[in-house]
């Protein structure tokens, strides 16, 4: 697995096989069972994610009680609470993974100390969360310009295979709508 990670490093930043069995030291593999609490909202946040296989979905309870999924993450997708990994704060989010997986773990402390002593991990970090920001900006772009059909549709547009990999039911609470009223725009395509 650890092939995996490194393949995806090898996409942004130039690392000798050395340095990056070196690197590996600061990480711990770790598998979890489908629909596995890995955060739970009000905890500190202390491992940022890595997926090597499965899916993750991060979310929150609103007001009214209900699960309001945020992002998710596939395979070569990161995933924490960014605010409370990096502040040691209680968390705002809860992570869950929606399938089996098997994951990268790095705790902040580990994290720090990587960037440190393999300054190119930082410029790796940057890349990741510069495209992680991007594509939150363009969600929120989606959300006040997209109808809420559009917005599927874009969606299974640009990620066939994660629509097809997602229940429907978080597939409704990421773009913020009932899984009924979902069923019934996936019902107007089919007839």
């Amino acid at each position: 697995m650890s092939q995996i990670f490194k393949a995806h490093l090898d996409k942004f930043i130039t690392i000798t096989d050395e340095d990056f069995a070196l690197i590996l030291d600061y990480f711990e593999v770790k598998n979890f069972r489908k629909k596995e609490i890995l955060l739970e909202e009000g905890q500190v946040c202390r491992q940022n994610y890595f997926v090597l296989k499965g899916l993750l979905r991060k979310f929150f309870i609103n007001e009214k009680g209900i699960e309001q999924t945020t992002d998710f993450a596939l395979e070569n997708w990161w995933m924490t609470d960014n605010f409370s990994f990096e502040r040691k704060t209680p968390a705002d989010f809860s992570i869950q993974t929606v399938e089996k997986s098997e994951v990268l773990t790095i705790s902040s402390d580990s994290q720090e100390k990587l960037l440190t002593d393999f300054p190119i991990m930082e410029k790796y970090f940057r890349i990741v969360y510069q495209r992680a920001f991007a594509a939150n900006q363009r969600r929120v772009k989606y959300i006040f310009t997209y109808s809420k059909e559009d917005f599927y549709f874009s969606l299974v547009k640009q990620y066939p295979e994660f629509v097809q990999r997602v229940p429907q039911y978080l597939i409704a609470s990421f773009l913020g709508f009932t899984p009924e009223y979902l069923s019934e725009i996936r019902k107007k395509t089919v007839s």
